[in-house]
C-alpha cells in the first residue's frame, strides 16, 4: 500500500488500534487455543483451549492495540513535526514506542526496548525496500502499452488468379434444345 492509499493521521491511529486488536486477538486465540488443550487433563482438551482462548486473547488483543496505538500516534507526530513520510518515520516510532512500553522498568529497561524496536523497525523497512526495488525491476509498469510489432509480411502471394474467360462461353446457350 503506497503513502498516497493511506487514511488521514487521526483515522489511521484508529484503524490502526483495531487491526492491531484483531490481530492480536486471532493471533493469541490460536496460540491459546493450543496451550489450553495441552495443558489440559486428557478427556477435557476441548474445554480447557476454549477457556484459555476466553480468557488469554483479549488481554493479548489488547496489549496489540496499544502497540498498535502507540506507533501510529508517534508515526503521525513525526510526519506532522517532520512533513515528510520516509522510513526513519516508522524506525523512529518503532523506538519511541520500544521505549515508552519499557518506561516502567526503568531507563535500562527502556533504551534497551527502544534499540531493540529501532533496529526491528529497521530491518523491516529495510526488507519492504529491497522487496520493493527487486519486484520493480522485473515487471513493466502498469501504464507502458505494449510495443506495437507489425504482422510478418508474405513470402509468396497466395493469390488466386481470376480465370480468363472465353467470349464464346458468354454466348452459349446451355438450355436443351427441341
Amino acid at each position: 500500500m503506497s503513502v498516497q492509499e493511506r487514511d488521514p493521521c487521526p483515522h489511521r491511529i484508529f484503524d490502526d488500534i483495531g487491526g492491531a486488536f484483531a490481530m492480536g486477538a486471532i493471533g493469541g486465540g490460536v496460540w491459546n487455543s493450543v496451550k489450553g488443550a495441552r495443558n489440559s487433563p486428557r478427556g477435557e482438551r476441548l474445554l480447557g483451549s476454549v477457556i484459555a482462548v476466553k480468557a488469554r486473547a483479549p488481554i493479548i488483543g489488547g496489549n496489540f492495540a496499544v502497540w498498535g496505538g502507540l506507533f501510529s500516534t508517534f508515526d503521525c507526530s513525526l510526519v506532522a513535526i517532520r512533513r515528510k513520510e520516509d522510513p526513519w518515520n516508522s524506525i523512529i516510532s518503532g523506538a519511541a514506542t520500544g521505549g515508552v512500553l519499557a518506561v516502567r522498568g526503568g531507563w535500562r529497561a527502556a533504551s534497551r526496548s527502544a534499540a531493540l524496536g529501532g533496529v526491528l523497525l529497521a530491518m523491516i523497512e529495510g526488507l519492504n525496500i529491497f522487496l520493493t526495488k527487486m519486484t520493480a525491476e522485473s515487471s513493466a509498469p502498469p501504464y507502458a502499452p505494449p510495443q506495437y510489432q507489425p504482422p510478418p509480411m508474405p513470402t509468396q502471394p497466395n493469390v488466386v488468379m481470376p480465370r480468363k474467360v472465353q467470349p464464346s462461353e458468354f454466348l452459349t446457350d446451355s438450355a436443351p434444345q427441341s
